[in-house]
């Protein structure tokens, strides 16, 4: 595990970046693990300026998002599917019959899930971006006896939907539930890079990936991968 803290936020974003245009200079047509949330709307922005600037293409890439709430439609305002069109496919060369989201709108989530986990095998991450929530759930897989390894539906903690109520007008608009990678698809990928920021996730971050390998914590489980590169801000790393 590679462990990189940065002083500021740019730095950290940019060089989250870097990362992904290096996959891709290497293998244009890389497969490309993306996340959602306020962590990678940065790296999103850093991406794109290096996409106007002729620094890389993404015109043979393959993205695979981690997860979407189940119920919303693709167009809704709070769809991943929709903060995805708005942080980096509107404004990069990535053709859309080439990025992925489960949809949580399906008419038969199980079969969804299948389908996906099978996209998934016939063209494996090369590098997944993930963030880390309060809990140490990475994707939706939330804390819990046992973990999923395929693509799932699972119920939202109440703690991950008043995290993520503030992009709502209210909590009860928050979604219940979400499909998601389960943490064995997650640790198929190449290399994972997980990014972390802020002092309120020092103590999660201290518990992920120096604590004991659980469950309870799935983030935990990103200490059985051989290639994991973690970037965290000067106050979410200062417990390490």
């Amino acid at each position: 595990m590679q462990l990189k803290s940065f002083d500021n936020t740019a730095d950290l974003d940019l060089y989250a970046a870097q990362l992904f245009a290096d996959a891709l200079k290497k293998n244009p047509k890389a497969t490309l693990g993306l996340a959602t949330g306020s962590t990678p709307i940065g790296i999103y922005g850093k991406m794109i300026d290096m996409y106007q600037n002729g620094d890389v293409s993404f015109k043979y890439a393959t993205t695979f998002n981690l997860d979407e709430y189940v119920g919303l439609t693709r167009d809704h305002k709070q769809s991943y599917a929709h903060f995805m069109q708005q942080h980096l496919f509107n404004h990069i060369d990535l053709p859309s019959e080439q990025t992925h989201l489960p949809s949580g709108n399906a008419a038969d989530l199980a079969t969804e899930c299948s389908n996906y986990d099978r996209m998934l095998e016939e063209q494996p991450v090369d590098i997944q971006l993930l963030g880390l929530g309060h809990n140490g759930h990475i994707g939706f897989n939330e804390p819990d006896h046992s973990l999923q390894g395929g693509t799932h539906v699972v119920e939202l903690e109440e703690a991950t939907r008043e995290a993520n109520a503030r992009f709502f007008d209210s909590i009860d608009e928050v979604p219940r539930q979400a499909i998601t990678m389960g943490v064995g698809s997650i640790l198929k990928a190449s290399t994972i890079l997980l990014v972390v920021k802020g002092a309120d996730k020092a103590e999660i971050v201290k518990q992920a990936l120096q604590g004991p390998i659980m469950t309870e914590c799935p983030a935990s489980l990103l200490q059985t991968h051989k290639n994991v590169i973690v970037l965290v801000d000067r106050e979410a790393g200062r417990l390490l």
